[in-house]
């Protein structure tokens, strides 16, 4: 079986040519990443910078062996302490060996790894930090160790010349297969300074304490005098060796052991390639782009309504002709798991959208909308939305947290403050069922906040815990309504209501209101609707952000094309 010695020298520069060797060699190897602008990596630097301590020492400690330089940059490149605990739980989630477990078999062995290396390699620097430490943490123990920390004397092989000699500490560690690199894997380190820092050589004869000695630890040749010790340093290969007795193996060739090196320095192949598509997707979302939010309804003291909408402009579905009937089909797949990985709810759905063809250039302007609706219990999931368009084929994902609040039952609550483009009252045989239902009504929100002035916003939100009257046993609340630009209420634009105006039921009130927007000019505003119990005197606000646009101009017969 053939032998691979990996041993280290100073050869940087060809490490290069090493590594561009063996991404020729790989036929699966993937392009090489887009190269970086300036720009970018001064950002990049100052993001390392100003990052916290603990993603700092995450990417610089942690992951600083098993990190590609791809998912290096990504990570630098994220805004958001967010964006980054998202990273961080996907890149782990696509090296586990399965990813539906709670539990993290790849992140607990990494961990594992470290906490050893710390223990047995640390020698003035912690472990981690060592050259032992670091491939014990990339490929795990090796299958063998050949140890000598103290070394002694060393009956060299043939191919190192033969002959005997003595030698600083020293070990070797062997593994039978190394995924990407090859089978029989040998690592040599060396602790010429006799602290406990070995490192990793491509010289075999570093180890040779004699090495500098004239006439001592000769090789065969030297000894018989075919061959003078002073060769040894007119070698070009990068090592000291004696010539070697009967040719050299190709396993002591310069380039192979170079090659070698390179490899084992390189961070481990990700092992589930479909994972790694679904999240390298999920933080570019370059295929298909969708707009999605999510709202907060009371339903028991224990469990809480989460409508989650999902918003796609037509334009990014493709859509098939037939009949004169466009058609697009969108299949969606949602999970929402604890923090721990338990599975609590999934969903999965296939929307079709059909089009006439009369309609069908007009209809590219418009939206097509989704909602699901899924009761949980207060406290923090993560919420995983997948969609791909059966026509083409292309997906979007997000990922991100999901903090389900806890409403309280001594003090003033509300839902969320929902900005609608529908809201209305639904049969009786409807109610609480369907897309869009929120009790007996149908209220669909208008995502990105996007009005015209010919249009009436829709006003949705609950009011809960309103104190009732002592005498009476009846609630009661005012409302205020206020539209701001900017932190200043626009004229004309508040009025107050009362809860005897309103949907009330028990200590719940529920608004429903749709405000005509005629009155103000093209512009972004906040709404901000403040709901004050009179009996217990507690007030509690809601704020919307929308953005008002002039209603687009309507063809008049005048301006029509003759004939048409």
């Amino acid at each position: 079986m053939r032998t691979a010695v990996i041993l280290l020298f100073s050869l940087s520069l060809f490490l290069p040519a090493a590594l561009a060797q063996d991404q020729q060699d790989s036929g699966d190897t993937p392009a090489p990443a887009k190269k970086l602008d300036k720009a970018t990596k001064r950002k990049m630097k100052q993001t390392l910078k100003e990052l916290d301590n603990a993603y700092k020492q995450w990417l610089n400690e942690d992951v600083v062996y098993i990190i590609t330089p791809e998912e290096r940059n990504a990570f630098l490149q994220l805004q958001t302490n967010e964006e980054r605990e998202q990273f961080i739980e996907q890149f782990w989630l696509r090296r586990s060996s399965n990813p539906d477990l709670p539990d993290n078999d790849f992140k607990e062995e990494h961990y594992r790894r470290i906490a050893y290396a710390n223990e047995h390699f640390a020698s003035g620097i912690p472990g981690w930090k060592t050259d032992r430490g670091r491939m014990y943490i990339m490929w795990g123990p090796p299958d063998e160790i050949d140890s000598h920390p103290t070394g002694g004397t060393y009956d060299r092989p043939m191919e190192e010349g033969g002959g005997s000699t003595s030698t600083y500490p020293w070990e070797t560690w062997r593994y039978r297969y190394l995924e990407g690199i090859g089978e029989n894997i040998i690592l040599e380190f060396v602790d010429p300074s006799g602290s406990g820092e070995y490192h990793l050589t491509m010289d075999p004869s570093e180890k040779d304490a004699l090495l500098h000695v004239p006439g001592a630890g000769l090789s065969l040749m030297e000894s018989m005098g075919m061959a003078s010790k002073a060769d040894r340093f007119t070698r070009s290969d990068g090592t000291n060796l004696p010539t070697a007795m009967g040719g050299t193996p190709a396993s002591m060739d310069e380039f192979n052991r170079l090659e070698l090196y390179a490899k084992v320095q390189k961070p481990p192949e990700v092992k589930f390639k479909d994972l790694e598509a679904v999240v390298t997707s999920r933080i570019v979302r370059d295929q298909m782009h969708f707009n999605w939010r999510t709202d907060y309804l009371k339903v028991t003291n224990d469990t809480v309504l989460v409508p989650i909408t999902i918003q796609i402009p037509n334009n990014q579905l493709s859509f098939q002709a037939k009949d004169g009937i466009h058609s697009a089909v969108v299949n969606i797949f949602g999970r929402i798991t604890t923090l721990t990985g338990r599975v609590v709810q999934t969903f999965e759905d296939s929307v079709n959208h059909d089009i006439p063809d009369s309609l069908f250039q007009q209809s590219m302007k418009l939206q097509s909308i989704y909602q699901k609706a899924v009761p949980l219990r207060p406290g923090l999931y993560r919420l995983d939305l997948v969609l791909k368009d059966v026509q083409s084929g292309n997906v979007g994902a997000v990922n991100n947290r999901l903090a389900v609040p806890r409403y309280e039952d001594d003090k003033l609550e509300a839902s969320s403050l929902i900005l609608a483009d529908q809201i209305e009252q639904v049969p009786a045989k409807q109610i609480g069922t369907g897309m869009f239902v929120l009790g007996s009504s149908k209220v669909r929100p208008r995502l990105e906040g996007d009005f015209t002035t010919a249009d009436r916003m829709g006003i949705y939100m609950q009011v809960y815990n309103l104190k009732p009257d002592d005498t009476t046993h009846k609630s009661s609340a005012n409302f205020l309504f206020t539209v701001k630009k900017g932190n200043e209420p626009v004229p004309g634009m508040q009025f107050k209501e009362t809860s005897e105006d309103m949907k009330q039921t028990g200590e719940q009130v529920t608004i429903e209101r749709l405000l005509p927007l005629a009155t103000l000019p093209p512009g972004k505003y906040t709404l901000e609707v403040d709901a004050t119990d009179t009996h217990s005197n507690q007030t509690i606000s809601r704020t919307a952000d929308f953005t008002v646009k002039a209603a687009p101009q309507l063809r008049t017969a005048a301006s029509a094309a003759p004939g048409r």
